[in-house]
C-alpha cells in the first residue's frame, strides 16, 4: 500500500543523514519543507523543497518561523530537541525525532558495569543514564528523550550511534584514509583491533527514519536503536578502507595499554564492545541495510579521499588523532625490538583450540571421506 502524500517539516535536513532523508521524502511524493539556518545549502537538496531559514537552537526564532504553519509530519534532527518538541506541539500531526545512544546507561561510561563493559547487545529498553554523576552527557540525552514523549506521546524516536559517510563531522575512516594518503604502510591497533563499535552508514540511518514515516502506527510511541546490520571490528574497518583505496597497510597489534595511537579508533578508555540490539527496528519497521556495512566503509573511504578534511581542521580536532607519525614509528620500532628479543617458549604439550573447533588448524576429520 502506498503511504499517503503528506506535508512534512524537517528541522535540519542538510546534514549527513538529513540529505538522504529529504531526498527519500521527495521520492515518496511528500511536500517537504526544511527549516535550517541556511549556512549549509546542499546541491543534493531537490529543487521542490521549501526552505525556512531560522535558528532551531532559538525557541523564539523557531516559533516566529512556524507562526501560522501546520504540517502532517514533523521530523526533528537538528537544534535543541527539547525546545523543538515544545514549539512543534500542535503544529504537527506526527512527530519523529533523532537523538543519540549515549542515553543508554554505560554507553559512554563502561565502568558502570561490573565487570566493566556495556552489555552486548544493548537493548533499546535497557536502562538509561539516571544520574549526572554516571555520565553528564548521557543524563541530558536521556532526559531529552523523556521530554519528547511528554510533548508528543505518540512520537517515534530514533537513537543514532556514530554515523559515517559523506559530510560526517566525526569521520572515523579518516584516521585510516589520511594515513593511506600520507603513504603509511603500518597502522597500530589495540588487542588485534577486535573491538566492535556499532556505527551507522548515513543512508542506512536515513532509511530507518524514513521507515518511521512510512509506518506511523508501528512507529508510534517507540524508541528505536539504529545502526548497521553488521557491526565491524576496528581491524575490519581498516582492511576495508585499505582495499577500497588499493593500498597495502599492515595492521600491527599492540596490547591496549601500549597502543596509545589506537585510542581515537577505539573511542573509549577500554577495548570492550559497544553493540546495539536493533531488533525492534527490524521487527516493527522491517529495517534492513540499504547499503551493506562492508560496502559502505569502502564508499566512505573513497569519498574522504576525494573530499579531504583540512589537516588540523574541525574533523581532526574532534577525532583527537594527532597523526604523529614520528612517535608512532618510535613505538613500532620499540615493539619490533621487544618481539625480536622475546625468548622462545615451548610447551611439553602444545595447547589447542579445543576438540569442538573444526576450522583451520582444528581437530582433523575422524574419517577421510564423508559418509551419508
Amino acid at each position: 500500500m502506498t503511504p499517503p502524500r503528506e506535508r512534512v517539516l524537517v528541522i535540519g535536513g542538510t546534514g549527513p543523514t538529513g540529505i538522504p532523508i529529504v531526498a527519500g521524502l521527495v521520492e515518496r511524493g511528500h511536500t517537504v519543507t526544511i527549516l535550517h539556518r541556511g549556512t549549509h545549502e546542499r546541491a543534493e537538496t531537490p529543487d521542490s523543497v521549501e526552505h525556512i531559514h531560522a535558528d532551531p537552537y532559538d525557541a523564539d526564532s523557531l516559533t516566529a518561523a512556524l507562526q501560522g504553519r501546520t504540517f502532517d509530519v514533523g521530523l526533528a534532527m537538528y537544534g535543541r530537541l527539547r525546545r523543538v518538541a515544545e514549539v512543534t506541539r500542535g503544529r504537527v500531526g506526527r512527530f519523529l525525532s533523532v537523538g543519540g545512544v549515549p542515553a543508554l546507561r554505560g554507553w559512554m561510561n563502561p565502568f558502570l558495569a561490573d565487570p566493566a563493559g556495556t552489555p552486548v547487545p544493548l537493548s533499546d529498553t535497557a536502562p538509561t543514564v539516571a544520574h549526572p554523576d554516571e555520565d553528564e552527557k548521557g543524563f541530558r540525552v536521556a532526559r531529552t528523550e523523556e521530554h519528547v514523549f511528554e510533548q508528543h506521546p505518540d512520537a517515534a524516536h530514533f537513537r543514532y550511534p556514530y554515523a559515517y559517510g559523506p559530510y560526517q563531522v566525526v569521520p572515523r575512516e579518516w584516521m585510516v584514509v589520511r594515513r593511506i594518503l600520507d603513504g603509511r604502510r603500518r597502522i597500530i591497533v589495540a588487542d588485534g583491533g577486535l573491538t566492535l563499535h556499532h556505527h551507522g552508514y548515513t543512508e542506512n540511518l536515513a532509511h530507518a527514519v524514513l521507515l518511521g514515516v512510512d509506518h506511523p502506527e508501528a512507529a508510534s510511541g517507540q524508541i528505536f536503536n539504529c545502526g548497521d546490520d553488521e557491526v565491524l571490528s576496528v581491524a575490519q574497518v581498516i582492511e576495508l578502507c585499505a582495499a577500497a583505496l588499493d593500498h597495502e597497510l599492515e595492521v600491527v597489534s599492540l596490547p591496549f595499554e601500549l597502543a596509545v595511537p589506537a585510542r581515537p579508533l577505539v573511542m573509549q578508555p577500554l577495548p570492550t564492545h559497544r553493540v546495539l540490539d536493533t531488533s525492534t527496528l527490524r521487527d516493527r519497521l522491517g529495517y534492513h541495510d540499504v547499503v551493506p556495512a562492508r560496502e559502505a566503509v569502502g564508499r566512505t573511504a573513497r569519498w574522504l579521499a576525494a573530499n579531504r578534511p583540512e589537516p588540523g581542521g574541525m574533523e581532526e580536532v574532534i577525532l583527537t588523532d594527532p597523526f604523529d607519525y614520528d612517535a608512532e614509528d618510535r613505538l613500532l620500532a620499540a615493539w619490533d625490538s621487544a618481539l625480536a628479543g622475546f625468548p622462545e617458549v615451548t610447551f611439553e604439550r602444545a595447547p589447542g583450540w579445543g576438540h569442538a573447533y573444526s576450522g583451520p588448524g582444528g581437530r582433523p576429520r575422524s574419517r577421510p571421506t564423508f559418509e551419508a
